[in-house]
């Protein structure tokens, strides 16, 4: 292939730029092919990804077949909303973990999908797997969308790059975010649009003394913007409420740190949350209850649309409240009594 005008300076990314379209190349496996000498100039391997290149340079790139993957198929169910040659739709159950990992080597969504999909994986990174483009947490249930083959894996992670793919969430929250409780607007991060939409915007990184957690900053770290929009509110006066939630991006933990951040976080979150005390006078000790034995954060990744990376249709699914949800929010409606 042949470089074109004005190219960036560094070789991936001027590749990433010139490839065909029908190659399907992310500039992540480009680099990827380069370190591992795919990559040719006048028949002699190029191997540094910063090479600086010009105009008409000339490089030849060559894929090898896809290898099998290492992570084993294993026959667990899977609840399917949508599936074609190039991606997958799963509402995803509370407990199973996205992709295996030291600790969670078996049971994962991935498991499952290698089973599900057969041989009709596309070599997705260089090996025949499905392609993980966003993942929600082992103890989050919902949505979310696999690639099948390389074309699907590239398209959808250049919209989960720029921010486009639409994602709401549904959380039960201590509280209510509202913007007439001036101890949430002078939460440093918050401020409130139109509607009374809560809009958090900080920066998050690993916590400096526990790294499974994240934490908040507002120097270094990633970029993170969540919105919040009051559904409904449960208790007189308000103990709890449900919220929707969407996200600008897509960072670990986002929407429970920044819930936490403002003094809302979400009932069952063991660890941004805890268990906060609810008074007897809000709710009904059924509501109390449910509230304090809630067994994980209560959030689910209730919708989801993007544009098909293949046809270019925009596509938008949906998943009801899991039953374990739907039923906390029955008991924090409940009356009560004596």
């Amino acid at each position: 292939m042949r470089i074109g005008a004005e190219p960036p300076q560094r070789l991936d990314k001027a590749l990433a730029r010139d490839v065909p379209v029908d190659a399907s190349l992310s500039r992540t496996r480009i680099t990827r092919l380069i370190n591992d000498g795919q990559v040719t100039s006048r028949g002699k391997p190029v191997s540094d990804p910063k090479l600086r290149v010009a105009e008409g340079d000339i490089f030849e790139i060559v894929v090898p077949p896809a290898t099998e993957s290492h992570i084993g198929p294993e026959d667990i169910p899977l609840e399917i909303l949508f599936e074609d040659d190039d991606l997958i739709v799963i509402n995803k159950p509370v407990g199973m973990v996205v992709h295996p990992a030291p600790g969670t080597p078996s049971g994962t969504l991935v498991n499952a999908l290698l089973h599900h999909c057969g041989d009709t994986l596309s070599g997705v990174g260089g090996s025949l797997r499905p392609g993980i483009v966003h993942r929600i947490d082992k103890e989050t249930s919902g949505l979310l969308v696999v690639a099948k083959s390389d074309r699907a894996h590239h398209g959808l992670s250049a919209q989960f790059a720029k921010h486009s793919v639409k994602r709401y969430y549904l959380a039960v929250v201590y509280g209510v975010p509202d913007a007439n409780d001036p101890r949430v607007r002078g939460v440093k991060g918050v401020s409130f649009e139109t509607g009374n939409i809560m809009r958090v915007t900080t920066q998050l990184a690993r916590h400096k003394h526990d790294r499974q957690r994240q934490a908040v900053l507002f120097q270094g770290g990633r970029h993170a913007l969540t919105r919040v929009r009051i559904v409904e509110t449960f208790g007189n006066p308000i103990a709890a409420s449900l919220v929707e939630c969407w996200l600008e991006t897509g960072r670990t933990h986002q929407i429970r740190v920044h819930l936490a951040h403002t003094g809302h976080s979400l009932i069952g979150d063991p660890t941004y949350g805890g268990k906060r005390k609810l008074s007897p006078k809000a709710l009904s000790t059924q509501g109390i209850n449910a509230a304090h034995t809630f067994p994980r954060q209560a959030l689910h990744a209730a919708s989801l649309g993007f544009d098909h990376p293949v046809t270019g249709e925009f596509i938008s699914f949906e998943a009801p409240l899991p039953d374990d949800m739907a039923a906390l929010i029955a008991a924090l409606k409940a009356e009560k009594t004596g």
